[in-house]
């Protein structure tokens, strides 16, 4: 036995030089086939807070992701990159009151062997308030004028109330919740949904706010007010344009004219458009730009300008073609209504290969306006053109609008 101890004491030191080795080939050997690797995420984690108290709120320039940094094996980050939920970053706030706090953040990742080298930011200073509330009445901001001769009625705004949260310090702040709409040349009625911000007694707006609901509905309507009416221009033309030269298009600049008069029933007697002073396109080889006098009755006066911005298209021929006299038809006509069109006709021009157009007859082109979905009342609408024949460009309508008349049909009951 004695003999055996003394055996072991003259060896041990053997035994511990080869197992130092053995151990050192092994991670040597280990470390070649899956070396260490030090790298930065490819992409910045969202910094989590738990533990909040539900009455406290966050406030400040608070960071909401992270920069991370890991060391591991080339076998973990692959792992690592592979499911980007394995790296976890959060704040635990548990406990903590009203005030300014300074916080560690802290990374969690559930790959091994990882060894987080630095997280940046490292720590936080934050504050948290006190969660408040507070119920405004809605005031809606109208910038701008309906167009002349228009009316704006009273707005109906559906809620009229909306409750505003957030930190303490900043809905103290409060002083209005305000929508903005811009009625400028307004022609029609507003139904319209508005997004809603809260402003302080300075009229600065206020952030970091939650609106409920965060949009109102805004209602209001605009009326075109007795003795004003709107009408189309038609531009008049006469002359044609220089050989070898078409006409391509025209428009004016407004398309529609407010026009004005003390005579109820004058107003009412004209159609629905004016006409322009003639302008003589003879020889025209080029872009006309000019502007032009309306023909009035007398005792109807032009609101704003007295004159419009006409504007042909000249262009080299491939071939037009002016189709007169096209009837407008209605389509989309509700139950129980009648439409009455002012002008029934129109003139198309259209545009395409010339032996194309001396082969098309009058019943390939025809013209409508659709008034699905509109009830009773005066509307100013944009003829629709459809050519059966292919290869024919619809350049311009004369005039551009027409205005359509919707009226009850029901028969009145003799008495």
């Amino acid at each position: 036995m004695s003999n055996m101890l003394r055996w072991l004491t003259t060896n041990l030191r053997v035994f511990m030089l080869a197992f130092i080795l053995a151990l050192a080939v092994w991670v040597m050997a280990v470390t070649a086939s899956d070396p260490d690797e030090t790298s930065n995420l490819p992409q910045p984690v969202i910094i989590e807070f738990v533990g909040q108290n539900p009455g406290l709120v966050l406030t400040g320039d608070v960071p909401e992701i992270a920069e991370v940094s890991l060391r591991a094996p080339h076998s973990v980050w692959e792992q690592v990159l592979a499911d980007p939920s394995s790296v976890r970053v959060f704040v635990d706030l548990t406990g903590l009151a009203s005030g300014a706090h300074t916080v560690e953040v802290v990374v969690q990742v559930t790959a091994r062997p990882v060894r987080v080298l630095s997280v940046t930011p490292a720590i936080l200073n934050l504050t948290l308030e006190p969660l408040s509330s507070l119920t405004l009445p809605v005031t809606l901001s109208i910038a701008g004028e309906p167009a002349l001769g228009y009316q704006a009625g009273e707005a109906a705004l559906t809620p009229e109330e909306v409750v505003v949260s957030g930190p303490e310090s900043i809905v103290l702040q409060v002083a209005s919740v305000r929508a903005s709409l811009d009625l400028t040349a307004a022609r029609e009625s507003v139904e319209t949904d508005l997004p809603l911000a809260a402003f302080d007694i300075a009229g600065n707006l206020l952030t970091g706010l939650t609106l409920s609901p965060d949009s109102v509905q805004v209602s209001l309507p605009v009326v075109q007010l007795g003795g004003y009416r709107d009408l189309a221009i038609k531009v008049v033309t006469v002359g044609r344009p220089a050989s070898g030269y078409r006409l391509a298009s025209v428009a004016a600049f407004p398309p529609i004219v407010t026009v004005y008069s003390a005579d109820a029933v004058l107003i009412e007697s004209l159609p629905g458009y004016v006409e322009t002073s003639a302008l003589d396109l003879s020889g025209a080889s080029e872009n006309i730009e000019i502007r032009l006098v309306l023909n009035l009755p007398a005792g109807v006066t032009l609101l704003g300008e007295q004159n419009v911005l006409v504007q042909v298209g000249i262009a080299p021929i491939e071939g037009s073609l002016t189709v007169a006299y096209r009837p407008v038809a209605v389509t989309g006509l509700g139950a129980g209504l009648k439409a009455q069109v002012s002008p029934v006709t129109v003139d198309v021009i259209l545009s395409g290969p010339i032996p194309v157009l001396e082969s098309l007859n009058a019943s390939d082109v025809s013209v409508s306006v659709d008034v699905s979905g509109r009830g009773t009342g005066t509307y100013q609408l944009t003829p629709i053109v459809t050519v059966s024949v292919d290869g024919v460009i619809v350049e311009s309508i004369l005039p551009g609008t027409v205005q359509v008349t919707i009226t009850s049909s029901a028969t009145p009951t003799p008495r």
